[in-house]
């Protein structure tokens, strides 16, 4: 007799690694069923512009097998990426506090920062009306949870505390050098009654340098990734330098209104960082000089912040 498979079963990935995309290595390879196409992390993706080190797990949520246009869930585990590298990661012990941050965490700073958008931020110069608010890629770091938020005026990462920190003494603005594999990022301390205390670090400020929502996102999820690659990492603290160009951008637009105001014409919009030094090329490496393609202040931590 042939035995019913439960409800369980049938929400796994068939074959893959039962569902759990926590398990799955950031080193693993997958290969699609249907062509057998292999997914390598360090490879990424050229076909839909996905940068090396990109685990499968981080793929952006359009992202189909380039070969058979096959879905994700279509591929298996291969192998860890090298004889040495287990594919799927041993399971760790449960902890309640991370789990429910990555559960509605995302979600509450969503409605803070669209509340802010059309109330206090509405009409405001610096204001990208073409995108929108989108928390994205939020993941478990050592125990906190970190991701990034995208608004029409910023683009930050946002570092939550753990069950055992206690940042309810940290003062706004309070800053913290936090390092990763690809160097040191400057983070500001904030803190907001629907979200509690939190870090955050400007990536992109004010949001012109972006033409759509889409592509903002997809360089969010691009973000977190580049993050954790020791091959992006340059000397110096290079947060420092993204908050730099920010705050001479912000002098500028501000003497510019000063200006259209003095005259009653309307101020212009910046025009974005100079080629030779985009914020792009700053937070992911430079492996990704290339401009952005066109598809589709350090932020202080008050209503216009994460």
């Amino acid at each position: 007799m042939t035995e019913t498979p439960s409800a369980t079963t049938h929400a796994f990935f068939e074959g893959s690694y039962l569902g759990d995309r926590a398990r799955l290595a950031p080193t693993a390879r997958l290969e699609c069923k249907v062509c057998w196409h292999v997914y390598d992390p360090a490879e990424g993706c050229e076909t839909w512009q996905v940068p090396a080190g990109t685990p499968f797990t981080a793929l952006p949520d359009h992202w189909r097998c380039p070969v058979c246009d096959g879905a994700r869930d279509q591929f298996m585990v291969l192998d860890g990426g090298a004889p040495d590298l287990p594919a799927i990661a041993p399971p760790v012990a449960s902890d309640p506090h991370l789990e429910a941050q990555l559960k509605d965490m995302p979600g509450r700073f969503e409605a803070v920062f669209r509340e802010i958008h059309s109330a206090k931020m509405k009409g405001v110069p610096f204001v990208n009306e073409s995108l929108g608010v989108k928390a994205v890629g939020f993941r478990a770091h050592e125990g906190r949870a970190l991701g990034v938020l995208v608004t029409p005026w910023f683009m930050n990462l946002v570092l939550l505390p753990a069950a055992t920190d206690d940042w309810s003494g940290l003062k706004t603005g309070d800053k913290d050098l936090i390092a990763f594999p690809s160097g040191s990022y400057e983070f500001l301390a904030a803190n907001r009654p629907e979200t509690g205390p939190y870090k955050a670090c400007s990536l992109f400020s004010p949001m012109f340098d972006f033409s759509s929502m889409l592509q903002a996102v997809e360089t969010a999820a691009a973000v977190l990734p580049a993050l954790f690659d020791a091959a992006n990492r340059e000397e110096g603290t290079r947060s420092g330098e993204i908050r730099r160009r920010a705050e001479q951008e912000a002098a500028a637009l501000a003497e510019a209104e000063a200006a259209a105001l003095a005259s009653d014409a309307p101020a212009p919009r910046p025009a974005g960082p100079p080629p030779e030094m985009s914020r792009r090329a700053v937070i992911l490496g430079p492996r990704a000089a290339q401009p952005v393609p066109q598809d589709g202040p350090q932020d202080s931590p008050q209503d216009g912040v994460a």
